[in-house]
């Protein structure tokens, strides 16, 4: 297990066997734990992991950082704990012993770990707030394994790799595997803001305890401070002042946007020495912000790398990315090589802006999803027969996939989150009933999400239509997409990523936030943020129209990497969970279109083929071959 997550971890290893106990006198079991180790905060050995602390026995594994690690230091030493290194890893694990669950409270930070409590012999296992990095958990009968990535979980060979129905149809349906889903039936994904214990039952057996939650989004306030504004740029400046503490060379992901350019305005502020980066693939200039994130390092002062990638490197670009999933996902080969590049260039930490798009409402469908909601009202109360069958008379005209998408809206319940789903799914119902994948066979619900994934989204009171769509796009978009597979294309560079606008203070006091202070009517999206960082940035930047950096990764699959993208989809078509016409169907309907749209579905098939693939070849449960 541990030497599959050697990329994660090129520094150090460790490994250690842990005793447990079923209760006074109960039954006894061993644990092992084992750890690859990115060296960011105090290089020296006295960070290693696993660590233990020789005062109690307890014993700590931990991937990522906790920000205000200085300040809880303080208060251990307040409480007479003293600390020997100078990093957070100590400090989380001190806290843990001395507070146990409720440090929990206390962190800010993004993390995973396992904590090992000697006086109780049980192992506590967490992830952060918004499930930044990521847990995987396996549980069978007389076998608990956990780790960073699910191929570890496969190198330990005692979990299976059956492949789960309900987690391939919710990768279809949106182009990730939906939380707590994967692909595989025995490996599921720890959730976000939550803890559990790990422990021996009456028989000896490791469980799993039922998970509980330590973090919710706040309720929404009626009333704000007086300078909203002012404070909102304090936690900003707060948050990057933290996040730039490593002690390796620090750099940021610039785009040619606002939200990065914020991030790297700050850290010139708080960092000693760092650099803005950016790719550019040679011959694709229609979509790259290269010039445009190098114009805004211009304006801002800072050291900038542009680097351009030949297009003749594509298809080993592509390989190795394919290579690098933990998972199958259409997205993340941007961050795939620009980590690698950051990576080349020494840089071992990168902060990115993240999450800026999901608490301030930077996306058009904050616009678009209430509007479609307001027109489907006078529907309400019709049965869903009815509804399809007028979406179906009205939308009659349209293309094939844009008619579905409209019945499909239309024939939902009409509530505000079934419009963001229908608008966020790659494939409708008709296009993944011809895949051979239904909802209802599958225990999921109608919009292909597992029971309960929104729970967390009626936190508190009823959020209205910009909270609910922030904090949906936060958990759901976010957390099983973008998070996981930034984790996953960075880590396969030994490349660690933050992302500022993630804080845990931050998230709570934006989204805690009134919507008429954070989207008024007739201001233009992120108007909060544009506001609060108006006197950082060049002009330029904020009138800039907003668009990321889209690879014409269609023209590639259809051309130089026909060849490979033919071989993953007669790979999916093999496969006795999904129809095999239909796969080939979404295949040759792309090739043969005169205008070719909707790439993100050939993409999904082509992603789970070569998933499909390293699986089959053994390559899932071994370390990825990333230089």
């Amino acid at each position: 297990m541990v030497r599959a997550l050697i990329h994660r971890g090129p520094d150090d290893e460790g490994i250690a066997t842990l005793a447990l106990r079923a209760g006074d006198g109960g039954a006894r079991g061993d644990a092992a734990v084992g750890f690859r180790r990115l060296s960011v905060l105090d290089l020296t050995t006295a960070a290693h992991q696993p660590m233990v602390d020789p005062a109690t026995g307890d014993c700590l594994v931990f991937n990522g950082e906790i920000y205000n690690f200085r300040e809880l230091r303080s208060r251990l030493a307040s409480a007479g704990v003293a600390c020997r290194s100078s990093g957070d890893t100590e400090v989380l694990l001190k806290s843990l012993s001395l507070w146990g669950e409720r440090a929990l409270d206390d962190l800010d930070g993004m993390f995973a770990f396992a904590f090992y409590q000697a006086s109780t012999r049980r192992i506590l296992l967490a992830r952060d707030h918004l499930g930044i990095k990521p847990l995987y958990v396996a549980s069978l009968p007389g076998v608990v394994a956990f780790g960073s990535e699910v191929r570890s979980i496969l190198a330990s060979g005692i979990v299976p790799d059956e492949l789960d129905p309900a987690g391939i149809a919710a990768f279809l349906a949106y182009g990730a595997p939906q939380d707590p889903l994967t692909i595989h039936r025995f490996i599921r994904s720890f959730p976000a803001g939550a803890f559990a214990w790990v422990s021996l039952d009456s028989a000896g057996n490791p469980v799993i305890g039922p998970s509980r939650r330590y973090w919710r989004f706040p309720d929404v306030v009626e009333e704000v401070d007086r300078d909203v504004i002012g404070s909102l740029r304090g936690l900003l400046e707060e948050s990057v002042r933290l996040q730039c503490v490593a002690d390796v060379p620090v750099g940021v992901f610039l785009s040619g946007g606002i939200d990065s350019a914020v991030i790297a305005a700050l850290a010139k502020r708080h960092a000693a020495a760092f650099r803005t980066l950016t790719v550019g693939f040679a011959g694709v200039m229609d979509n790259d912000e290269s010039e445009a994130a190098s114009a805004t390092a211009r304006g801002l002062g800072v050291e900038h790398e542009r680097i351009f990638l030949g297009l003749d490197r594509i298809g080993d670009s592509w390989d190795r990315w394919m290579a690098a999933a933990d998972r199958p996902s259409i997205d993340g080969l941007n961050t795939f090589v620009v980590s690698g590049a950051a990576r080349q260039s020494g840089v071992t930490v990168a902060l990115s802006g993240i999450g800026a798009d999901e608490l301030f409402g930077g996306y058009s469908l904050f616009q678009l999803v209430p509007r479609i909601h307001r027109w489907l009202r006078p529907l309400a109360g019709l049965p869903e027969g009815v509804r399809r069958a007028v979406a179906q008379a009205a939308f009659a005209a349209l293309r094939p996939g844009r008619r579905d998408r409209a019945v499909d809206i239309v024939a939902s319940s009409g509530s505000l989150l079934d419009v963001l789903l229908g608008v966020r799914r790659i494939f409708t119902t008709s296009g993944l009933a011809a895949l051979g994948v239904r909802s209802r066979d599958l225990g999921l619900n109608s919009q292909y999400l597992p029971p309960g994934s929104c729970d967390a989204l009626a936190d508190g009171r009823r959020p209205d239509a910009f909270h609910l769509i922030s904090r949906a796009e936060a958990t759901l978009y976010m957390g099983s997409t973008i998070l996981r597979d930034v984790d996953t294309n960075s880590m396969a560079h030994g490349l660690e990523v933050r992302v500022p606008f993630l804080a845990r203070g931050l998230v709570e006091y934006v989204s805690a936030l009134p919507s008429r202070v954070l989207a008024p009517p007739g201001k233009p999206l992120k108007h909060l943020l544009r506001q609060t960082v108006r006197d950082l940035l060049p002009e330029e930047v904020f009138t800039r129209p907003k668009r990321g950096f889209s690879l014409p990764i269609g023209e590639w699959m259809v051309g130089g990497l026909r060849d490979r993208c033919e071989a993953a989809v007669a790979e999916v078509a093999s496969c006795p969970v999904v129809d095999a016409a239909g796969i080939r169907g979404v295949w040759d309907r792309y090739v043969g279109a005169e205008v070719r749209t909707h790439v993100e579905r050939p993409l999904a098939v082509v992603a789970l083929g070569n998933y499909l693939q390293n699986l089959r070849d053994g390559r899932m449960a071994t370390q990825p071959s990333v230089p």
